[in-house]
């Protein structure tokens, strides 16, 4: 920009970068999947996952980089909180991925919890759901919460995008040990907050659930998961747990888990296994940034 001092063309290339950033390391599973390292601040990295099924190419987005929500069970809240991402920083890792023009589908569901960077995950959609942007469907993006409240009330109200709520028990203690987030946001009042907002048709509502055996996956777990979601038009997704370093839970077996899903959908809950993908390349959140950091010590 020659017209402008030389001066000012120091200061806004010490505080802005133009043009995108490239993943440092990928990786493809033996099924398809692909696994995207991008650097990040403070000599970080976030993850970006390419999950391809048929017809349809989903890119899961990381939104922050860390998380400070502490759920025991992802290895991303492991790292600890390290810096919110950019619009821009979100969108690069759709722009720089090899299947760019063949993604059909947009998960907010990597690291990171994106309410907690609503501001710049707001922005990321209307960028791509404008006319004068990508000219997505909102109805083909997925944003992921744990379920705070304000920022949950906000988002319902400006955008149209699917919204996912993780909830993995729906027992007020128990979830509580898991997500320390229960304290302040009972998975109760999220669901209460949900139920007060009209959700129309093409929005899709969505309740992630990660099996854990011999925790969350009794039939007193069916029977309250019936109650909480009773009369909501939702779609449970079962998510089979795979172990992580330095913990003490565990994954179910697969009959407990094809009961648990029979026995929800007898009550009404529809309810579905969803496939895993990517286990040979840690596509699980957390687990090749968390990798890539220790190799860099």
């Amino acid at each position: 920009m020659s017209n402008i001092s030389l001066n000012f063309r120091n200061i806004l290339s010490q505080k802005y970068t133009v043009g995108l950033e490239k993943p440092v390391k990928t990786q493809v599973s033996i099924d398809g999947t692909k696994k995207y390292l991008f650097p990040a601040a403070t000599e970080k990295y976030i993850e970006t996952a390419m999950i391809p099924d048929k017809e349809r190419k989903t890119i899961c987005v990381s939104s922050q980089v860390g998380c400070k929500m502490g759920c025991v069970f992802c290895m991303t809240g492991k790292q600890g909180f390290n810096g919110q991402l950019t619009a821009g920083e979100i969108l690069n890792q759709l722009r720089c991925i090899d299947e760019f023009e063949e993604i059909t589908n947009i998960v907010y569901m990597g690291m990171g919890e994106p309410l907690d960077n609503l501001n710049e995950v707001l922005k990321s959609i209307e960028i791509l759901t404008s006319e004068w942007g990508y000219a997505m469907s909102p109805h083909r993006i997925t944003v992921s919460t744990i379920g705070i409240i304000p920022a949950l009330k906000r988002f319902l109200n400006e955008c149209e995008c699917n919204i996912a709520i993780s909830l993995h028990t729906p027992f007020e203690e128990e979830r509580k040990k898991l997500m320390p987030v229960q304290s302040a946001y009972p998975i109760q009042e999220v669901v209460n907050e949900i139920r007060s907002f009209p959700i129309n048709n093409q929005r899709k509502l969505s309740f992630e659930y990660i099996v854990f055996g011999g925790l969350n996956d009794t039939p007193k777990h069916i029977k309250e998961i019936a109650r909480l979601l009773n009369g909501l038009k939702s779609h449970l997704n079962l998510i089979r747990f795979h172990t992580i370093p330095d913990s003490d839970l565990q994954k179910t077996n697969e009959n407990s888990l094809q009961y648990f899903k029979d026995e929800l959908n007898k009550k009404g809950i529809l309810t579905t296994i969803r496939s895993s993908r990517g286990q040979d390349i840690y596509a699980a959140c957390g687990l090749l940034s968390t990798k890539s950091l220790l190799e860099k010590k």
